[in-house]
């Protein structure tokens, strides 16, 4: 819909912000370190999600000496805190729905403060579940228009690369992987000199809801709290916003 933008569209744009005040590395680094736990080894090459979260470092200029400080305390090579990945699902102002994906070492006191932000910004926080089936997790790579000269024959080569969907968000595309494929796609697309704007692997909504523009705001309000927290590594939505909106925040 053009003027709108879908929430994971535009989540690049609070995390540069995010790294021009320095809080990004910490989440990037809790991010490399439970992937090196949870996939058992501290070499990318074997370990899918260590390969996609030492990407995602990347992408915000993060020091090879962090990666490799994040990757060891995964693995156990460096003592560090212990983080336990959790997932709290929950409904914004006008019923959207919210994912919280975070990164803890005290759970208690991540829960209570999930739950505060929440029930202080117009939101309920729910019970596991409750949200969850109306996301499904999928790779996500944008792309800049501007790097695209040949629409058809850019579309079509990721289509052959593997790519599930392309859609167009603004000044970018979308495009839609099986998290499987993700880095295979992505190491395609730079052999053939487009620069990413952006990978996840994200819970991308089936369908999206734009609210009026009072509960727009309301509801993107609570978005950027969570996001803001320290132990929240994404925040994902079904909610559609429109630019005006987005740019008056």
């Amino acid at each position: 819909m053009s003027g709108h933008s879908k929430w994971h569209s535009i989540k690049h744009k609070k995390a540069k912000e995010d790294a021009k005040r320095g809080n990004i590395f910490g989440k990037l680094s809790r991010n490399i370190m439970v992937a090196a736990r949870e996939g058992g080894s501290g070499d990318p090459s074997s370990n899918m999600s260590l390969s996609n979260a030492i990407a995602k470092a990347k992408e915000y200029n993060m020091p090879q000496d962090n990666i490799e400080r994040a990757i060891k305390h995964g693995t156990g090579e460096m003592e560090g805190v212990k983080y336990e990945r959790i997932l709290y699902e929950g409904y914004g102002p006008g019923g959207i729905a919210i994912m919280v994906e975070v990164m803890t070492e005290n759970k208690n006191r991540t829960a209570s403060d999930i739950r505060n932000i929440f029930s202080r910004n117009n939101g309920n926080l729910g019970e596991a579940g409750c949200v969850g089936w109306l996301f499904e997790r999928k790779g996500i790579i944008l792309i800049d228009k501007n790097e695209v000269t040949d629409e058809d024959e850019f579309m079509l080569g990721v289509i052959d690369a593997g790519a599930e969907d392309i859609e167009e968000e603004g000044a970018f595309y979308e495009i839609s992987v099986d998290p499987s494929a993700i880095m295979k796609i992505k190491e395609n697309l730079e052999k053939n000199n487009f620069k990413i704007k952006s990978t996840e692997i994200a819970f991308v909504p089936k369908s999206t809801v734009e609210l009026s523009k009072e509960d727009a705001a309301k509801a993107l309000k609570l978005i950027n709290f969570l996001d803001e927290h320290d132990d929240v590594q994404n925040v994902y939505s079904n909610l559609e916003i429109s630019d005006e909106i987005l740019n008056k925040t």
